[in-house]
Formats: structure tokens, sequence, C-alpha cells
């Protein structure tokens, strides 16, 4: 019997599609979601920490509507996902309820990941949110989303998110059990690949083109997922998820294909850091700071001494200390500006210099590399 391959994960991204929220009758699928909470619920339970990406937002709200997506012009399915939205994250919530766990919902667009500034506010967001013990349940926001400036689906979108918050697993439930040399729906004899060592061209060409049926089930954007989630050090999976507890098949070896991931996520983080030539500015720091750090420890602003140059939230700044030696690197977690006002100042103190509340730390340890 396979091992459980859950098991290994300390923190996962589970996508949830539409086809697995509406049953063939074209209504919500209560008892799937409900089955599928109590799953995650208990690896939550077991210390993994889970985040959900959730489709459904527009399919909830043509039922709702009782229209169909074809007749709707975007305007019209802004609005569906508006209501839509509201209903699917109500589902969610009442599912997790029955086992006393809290949910929030987070809501991305393109700009929300691509952008750097968003990008961290996003990721602290869902960083709070995993430190309150509630499970984030993420949607592309479709009521703002352009055809022009979308992720259009959410394969990518759950591939940005394990990339932003470092997971080190992305698992794509999906219509399919994972990937074959032809589509199996032609095919019979097409041949199973368990484990894609790289999302090579070849791979990819075997999802089939966008407008083939095996295409439009979302293959070609899983392996575009697949392929952004394991460069960040995010083992992928793609796995059935029409099964009754697809997470327990899953766990009790039941047939996925496997996408291995290039190095931890923590790994690749340095490896960029230290390649990382164009430090904005350097924070200098004192021997309490440079000992803290060495230990493991953050940065916080009562260690620093003096703030160099002029930077914005999430650049790279140099780290150098008392004598004047560049001893790490890592991203500032405030601008210049905002540093040079709480230098030397105790964490619980920077409301009253700043006005408002921001992180504990100028640079965290997850985003540093010491030399």
């Amino acid at each position: 019997m396979k091992k459980n391959i859950l098991s290994g994960f300390e923190r996962v991204v589970i996508k949830v599609g539409s086809a697995l929220l509406i049953d063939k009758t074209g209504h919500f699928n209560k008892k799937w979601l409900q089955e599928v909470s109590e799953e995650i619920a208990s690896l939550h339970k077991k210390g993994i920490e889970v985040l959900v990406v959730s489709s459904g937002a527009v399919a909830i709200g043509c039922i709702l509507m009782d229209r169909k997506r074809s007749e709707l012009n975007l305007n019209d399915l802004q609005a569906t996902a508006a209501m839509g939205q509201t209903q699917l994250v109500l589902e969610w919530q009442d599912a997790f309820k029955e086992h006393e766990i809290n949910v929030g919902q987070i809501l991305l667009t393109p700009e929300d990941t691509e952008n750097k500034k968003r990008f961290l506010n996003s990721k602290s967001t869902l960083e709070s949110l995993i430190g309150f013990n509630v499970i984030p349940i993420i949607n592309e926001n479709d009521t703002v989303a352009t055809d022009e400036l979308r992720y259009g689906d959410n394969d990518r979108l759950a591939a940005r998110v394990a990339q932003m918050v470092m997971a080190d697993g992305l698992i794509l439930l999906s219509d399919v059990d994972g990937l074959y040399e032809s589509d199996p729906n032609i095919n019979q004899h097409a041949r199973h690949i368990p484990v894609i060592e790289d999302v090579s061209d070849q791979i990819i060409s075997m999802a089939g083109s966008k407008e083939s049926n095996f295409g439009s089930g979302g293959m070609l954007t899983k392996l575009q997922a697949a392929k952004i989630a394991t460069h960040a050090g995010c083992v992928t999976i793609i796995s059935d998820g029409t099964k009754e507890k697809p997470l327990k098949s899953l766990m009790q070896g039941g047939r996925y294909s496997l996408f291995s991931a290039k190095e931890k996520p923590m790994v690749l983080r340095k490896q960029w850091l230290v390649g990382y030539l164009d430090a904005k500015g350097a924070l200098k720091i004192d021997n309490g700071a440079q000992k803290a750090l060495e230990e493991g420890g953050s940065l916080l602003p009562v260690g620093l001494l003096e703030v160099k140059g002029d930077f914005e939230r999430g650049d790279v700044v140099n780290l150098i200390n008392s004598q004047g030696n560049e001893i790490g690197r890592g991203l500032a977690a405030y601008s210049s500006s905002e540093a040079n006002i709480i230098i030397g100042c105790q964490s619980d103190l920077i409301i009253e210099r700043l006005g408002y509340k921001g992180r504990s730390e100028i640079v965290h340890r997850d985003d540093m590399v010491l030399f």
C-alpha cells in the first residue's frame, strides 16, 4: 500500500472546482462539501495548516438567478458572482461550524499576487488568519476581474497562493485522477503518469488543447499551476475529487499524479535572496540583534541603529552589523521612512510612533538569509 501522501505536509492549499460543488442535476452539492469539510477539519486538528481555494461563485449565482452562464455578458457575470460568492462562503462557514472551525473570506485579483506591495499585504493577511487557527476560503474576485486582467482559472490562483504562503503541498481536486499520456475519455488504454519530476513542454502537450473535452476539464491549467507551484518548492497533486471522501482516498493510497517540488520553499526563497544584486537599502543593527538573528530570530525595530537608502516595503535590504560588515539580506516589512521613525522602538510601541499597528518585526526570519 502506498504511504499516506498527506502525512508529510505542514501547510497545504486545497483547490476545489465548480464542477465538484454542483451535482449532475445542476444543484449545489451540499453533501460533498460537508464530507470534504470533515476531512479538512481532521487535517486541521492534526496540526496541518490548510487553505482552501474554492471556485463556485458564478455557478451558484446562476442557480440563484435561474440563468445559464452562456446567457450572461461580463457585467451580468460579475453581478452573478457577487450573489454566488456570498452563498458560497456561507456554505463553507456552515460546513466548518460543525467542527468548531472558523473561516475567513479572501478575494484576490492578479494585482494582489503580481504587485509587490499588494502581494505582501495579502500574504500578511493570510498568515494572520492561519495564526488565528482560521481556514482561509479564497477565490478570485470575479466582481471586479475583467477578461483582460484575471487568472481565468483557480488552478493558477491556487498555485500563486501556495507560492505566497510558502506551502509545501498543493492539492488540485479534479474530475480525473491525474495526468494521462492522452485523453482517457478517448483512449481507454491511455497510460496514467503517477510521478512527474519536471513540467516540461512534452508534459504540457499531454493536456491537449483548451478546446478539447480533455483540456476544458482543466488539465492544461492544472499543469501550468503545477509548474508555478513546484518551482516555488511546493509538491503538487492532481487527484479525483468526485469520489466520496477524496482526501481519505489520497491518504489510503488512491490514484493520483504527483509533481515533485524543485526545492523546499524556504530554500528557494533564501537562494533568491542570496543571488539578489540590487538591494535598495541597508539596516544597521546592534550586537544584540545580530545575536538574535544568528539564533534564528527576526529583526525587531529595537535592534536597529541606522536606516540607509530609500526603499519601500517588500524591497530587498542588506543587513549590516555594528562594525559595518554585511551579515545578511532580507525583505523589509516597512519602508525606509517608516523604519526611520521606529528605530530603537519596542514592538508594542510601534503603533504610537506610526499611528497604526504594523508587523512586530522589521525583517521576518522567513524573509532573510544570513551569510
